[in-house]
């Protein structure tokens, strides 16, 4: 047995940047109610502060038109869908993480898209028309919602130009342009409005060393970095359904946060924010492994730490609402989501939930446990059991002893494992049915929350021990709520005396 013992050490702040911001499929699809109804439940349960997004230029949001007007053709730019989703979003209180891109079909200079969507890749075909569309759109954000709140968005410009997917021939002078003419457009219209980039994806840090130093030569503004991370090795079978991929040791992404933030330090600017606006386990939208109980585990420990090195680090992405194969084949399909389609929580929905229970005060820390301590006295454990094996069993007994302040504690257990808040088993349980009928939907509903356990605990010498067995994969958020005893108050209190047939 593992024996934890948590002394009244002077305590650490527990850094939340894994909250700031969550990932969201393109921004037209949150003129879908069902996408609405995931956000509120998220935000209500997480609390995240911004989202990021793909498509605020893609013809579906329909900002940038032309218009003949005596034999010329002019810009005409329409914020009718737009301000009805930013709207949405500041209703719920989450502010937009606003990434620029893709390129309006009418001003793209090729045919390359990405996605089902097809969001258009290439350049613009004319600098001036761009940089004018920018001003006009940041300008409208600015008039609509005020300057005070826009200066508190964060505008990103495009998405892993790094790889030729999402940006034509991966043209890393062509982005530095881009990147020159869209941040001088959001400066003009206010110098302290946020901007950056290069927003890249892993395994090319020396575009971010190359776009700080084209950044520094050109005098060219940048109020932060942003890069992506994720942890899965190249696909070892892909088919109509799903992709599947291993993945390599959780602690991968923690050394490449710590690695880039080494990077910007030794830029010529040491102080700059560093976001990571995407990370998971897998970059595929059709991985199983995102609907299982092991992705919760697995991203714990990155939930923990990551905050140690980057100022936000930002899940991809909130719901399984989500377009980039295609409209979603199935209830379970490997999609990104924290919320699957239905509504139904998937695990590491919870390990946010979870997270979003812990303290200010951090008391301790290892690489499988978190112990922290809420202003009211309340100590809570969030510890879990990562087991990456295939096979049964790998248990883990734990021991924790813990410093509380009141003569007696109401303990809260609540669990998360691979037979509780599992909706993806129940779901295969049922003969994994594609579009699952209302009475199935409910089930999947009804099965995907923590199991939870209570008990009363009394302390000794100040400190409380509770023993817990750690399941394969299991998280868990056990939380000691100091009691404040009212028995007394109930005059001829006497439980003995309930009837028992």
């Amino acid at each position: 047995m593992t024996k934890i013992v948590v002394n009244e050490n002077p305590p650490v702040h527990f850094k939340k940047n894994w909250k700031f911001c969550v990932g969201t499929g393109r921004l037209g699809l949150a003129l879908q109610k069902d996408y609405m109804e995931h956000l509120k439940l998220a935000k209500e349960a997480i609390g995240f502060e911004y989202i990021r997004g793909h498509g605020l230029l893609h013809d579906d949001v329909a900002i940038y038109r032309e218009m003949e007007v005596d034999g010329e053709v002019r810009p005409f730019y329409n914020f009718t869908y737009i301000d009805r989703i930013f709207d949405s979003y500041l209703n719920l209180g989450i502010r937009p993480f606003v990434e620029i891109g893709f390129m309006p079909n009418l001003l793209a200079s090729g045919e390359q898209t990405i996605f089902d969507w097809k969001g258009n890749v290439t350049p613009p075909k004319d600098y001036e028309k761009w940089s004018d569309l920018i001003k006009a759109v940041v300008s409208h954000f600015v008039e609509r919602y005020g300057i005070e709140e826009v200066l508190k968005w964060p505008f990103e410009i495009w998405n892993e130009p790094n790889l030729v997917n999402f940006w034509k021939d991966a043209d890393k002078q062509e982005y530095f342009k881009l990147y020159k003419v869209s941040a001088n457009a959001v400066k003009a219209v206010h110098p302290d409005l946020q901007v950056g980039g290069p927003a890249i994806c892993g395994g090319a840090d020396e575009w971010i060393v190359d776009f700080l130093n084209f950044c520094e030569k050109e005098k060219v503004p940048v109020d932060f970095v942003s890069r992506h991370a994720y942890t899965s090795k190249q696909p070892n079978k892909v088919t109509f359904d799903y992709y599947y991929q291993e993945l390599v040791e959780n602690t991968n992404m923690l050394e490449e946060f710590k690695s880039v933030r080494g990077l910007i330090n030794e830029s010529a600017f040491p102080h700059l924010p560093f976001h990571i606006t995407e990370y998971n386990t897998s970059y595929s939208p059709i991985n199983p492994v995102h609907d299982t109980v092991l992705n919760a585990a697995y991203l714990a420990r990155i939930l923990s730490e990551g905050g140690d090195y980057v100022d936000s680090f930002s899940y991809w992405t909130f719901s399984d609402v989500f377009e980039e194969a295609g409209v979603p084949k199935a209830q379970f399909h490997g999609g990104f989501g924290l919320m699957a389609l239905n509504g139904i929580a998937k695990p590491t929905f919870h390990l946010f939930s979870f997270f979003n229970s812990m303290g200010e005060e951090r008391l301790y820390r290892d690489d499988s446990t978190l112990v922290t301590r809420r202003p009211n006295g309340t100590i809570a454990v969030l510890a879990w059991n990562l087991v990456m094996d295939k096979g049964e069993g790998y248990e883990k007994d734990v021991e924790f002893v813990l410093p509380v302040t009141h003569a007696d504690v109401f303990v809260k257990r609540q669990t998360v494992d691979e037979n509780n808040a599992n909706p993806w088993k129940v779901w295969k349980q049922m003969g994994r049915p594609r579009f699952p009928d209302k009475a199935s939907v409910e089930t999947l509903q009804q099965v995907a929350k923590p199991l939870i356990r209570t008990s009363k605990l009394k302390t000794e010498n100040g400190k409380v021990t509770f023993q817990a067995t750690l399941t394969k994969n299991e998280i868990t958020l056990i939380e000691f709520i100091p009691v404040k005893d009212e028995t007394d108050t109930y005059i001829g209190l006497d439980d003995s005396l309930i009837t028992s047939y």
